[in-house]
């Protein structure tokens, strides 16, 4: 899914701090065939070392307080507690927070203002649900009888490739062919992940370079035949149009030279925590958003520094979504899963 512009840009100029160099040691340089030479990815900043876990009295009350252009956001560095506010940053203690009666964070007293806290996002492990316009299957039989736009010949022909064939190291979570999704239905009949054939192999690169941090990909989203995208669009009110892509242009997904993921434990195959969840309405799916905790920016950090190493880049919006750089050279796609490639 597309998550656009989820608020003006005044309303998130409370601080968008610069994105760090988020690692502890070099990788080592890798070809590039489809793009010729690239730069090395450099993670030998020792000040950027992984960051202790925050003190899970400090992670609940970090969040955003206040609301509109008097938005506070409480982050966590180095063990203490800070406050964003208009673009300023200051020391917290927890005495200035006001408790519910889990512990969290209900209120900030912040000089003179006392902040209430905002409900942003969803809570962790929770998926964020939409009501469809109509019945799911109503709009899968009408997509499914609709083309996809026209467009000029494309430079590339097609060559998706399973994820999973090139490195079964690869995890799968594939939030669209299960329940467990924003509509709360599946959208795919199974769950298999795709890219246009330079894509899966600099994702496999990527993939590989995380081995040094005990990490792998988790992947949630890759190609989506085009029907999908307009069965997004039709379900949700236009209201909500900013967060799906328009069927009428076609997505970078349907394309296969997009995906969706996130980093994992490589022998779990836990996620790891970001600053927010996949597929959340909320800021905090910003990729420079400033609050959480450090750790939780070291991850998001990481996975953009490696993934931009192997030719993606982030989508701005969304910490998880990364697009190939050679993605308006391919054609809308609308071939199912079923009928690429046989499972091996």
């Amino acid at each position: 899914m597309a998550l656009r512009s989820l608020l003006p840009r005044a309303a998130f100029a409370v601080g968008v701090a610069a994105l760090p160099l988020a690692a502890q040691r070099s990788l080592p340089r890798t070809a590039h065939p489809d793009s010729g030479r690239r730069e090395a990815l450099a993670l030998d900043d020792v000040a950027r070392r992984r960051p202790r876990p925050a003190a899970r009295d400090l992670a609940s009350l970090i969040g955003e307080y206040g609301g509109g252009a008097d938005t506070v956001i409480v982050l966590e560095r180095g063990g203490r507690l800070f406050a964003l506010d208009h673009g300023h940053e200051q020391p917290l203690a927890a005495a200035a927070f006001a408790r519910d009666a889990r512990g969290h964070g209900r209120a900030l007293r912040l000089g003179t203002r006392t902040l209430a806290r905002l409900a942003l996002g969803t809570d962790e492990g929770v998926t964020f649900r939409v009501t469809p316009l109509r019945p799911v299957e109503e709009l899968r039989r009408e997509a499914l009888a609709a083309a996809p736009p026209r467009e000029p010949a494309s430079v590339r022909a097609a060559e998706l490739t399973e994820l999973v064939a090139l490195d079964p190291g690869i995890r799968l979570d594939i939030r669209y062919a299960s329940t467990n999704n924003f509509l709360g239905a599946p959208m795919y009949s199974s769950a298999r992940a795709f890219l246009q054939r330079p894509a899966a192999e600099a994702l496999v690169r990527a993939h590989r370079a995380l081995a040094a941090y005990g990490f792998g990909l988790l992947i949630h989203d890759a190609y989506r035949p085009w029907y999908v995208t307009k069965m997004f669009w039709d379900a949700t009110a236009g209201a909500d149009h900013e967060f799906v892509a328009n069927p009428a242009e076609g997505s970078k997904h349907n394309r296969g030279a997009a995906v969706d993921l996130t980093l994992c434990d490589r022998v779990t195959g836990t996620p790891i925590r970001m600053t927010g969840g996949y597929d959340e309405f909320s800021r905090r799916s910003y990729a420079a958003y400033p609050g959480g905790t450090a750790l939780e920016r070291w991850h998001r950090d990481l996975l953009r520094r490696v993934m931009e190493a192997q030719g993606f880049t982030v989508l701005p919006s969304e910490w998880w979504h990364f697009d190939f750089h050679t993605w308006r050279d391919y054609p809308i796609l609308n071939v199912p899963f079923e009928a690429i490639a046989p499972r091996r």
